[in-house]
């Protein structure tokens, strides 16, 4: 009973940190869930690349270096043929899902102007159906407007620094790669 007791207040921090997601999705209307769903997917990929950059990626280097190192004739076009296609294929690993990373961040800020339009629509059927301007009545209009917008700019922000980082580090590793396969002989 007492452990039971001990997860209460994790459980309601949880309840309640679930509880201001809802709250700020409401507020920004159904665009941000859209945006959320591309922010996830992105950021999915992004932890992919990183997982595949730390522990997948060095397990082909070291393959491609000591399958060169064993090599007796590195100079002729047969060899540098192989290595040739081996810095491609390292390429084409390296570079995977980088532009799908790419498209998804700049998705975000046309999202979060898609927002705008939206909320901004929103507080035109207002002062239409009132007939006023009364700023109570347009408040969740303006939100409406205003949190996609700046969800979407957040997002792409981090996203783009993140897309950067990932294609310095992979080219990084390509020239690294290649130095390693050059003919030692």
């Amino acid at each position: 009973m007492d452990s039971v007791l001990s997860l209460l207040p994790e459980v309601i921090a949880a309840s309640s940190w679930a509880l201001s997601l809802q709250a700020f999705m409401q507020q920004g209307g159904p665009v941000l869930w859209w945006l959320l769903a591309v922010v996830c997917l992105c950021w999915l990929l992004i932890i992919e690349r990183i997982v595949f950059l730390c522990f997948s990626f060095p397990n082909h280097r070291r393959q491609w270096v000591q399958a060169w190192q064993q090599r007796e004739e590195q100079h002729s076009w047969y060899a540098l043929s192989i290595r040739d296609g081996w810095l491609s294929e390292a390429n084409l690993l390296l570079t995977q899902n980088l532009n799908i990373i790419k498209v998804l961040v700049a998705i975000c800020p046309m999202l979060g102007l898609l927002g705008t339009v939206t909320g901004m629509i929103s507080v035109f059927d207002v002062m239409a159906a009132q007939g006023s301007s009364n700023p109570k009545l347009m408040a969740s209009g303006i939100s409406l407007a205003t949190l996609p917008t700046m969800a979407g700019m957040v997002a792409a922000l981090t996203g783009m620094f993140c897309h950067a980082r990932l294609v310095k580090v992979c080219q990084r590793q390509e020239v690294k790669l290649e130095k390693s396969l050059r003919s030692q002989r």
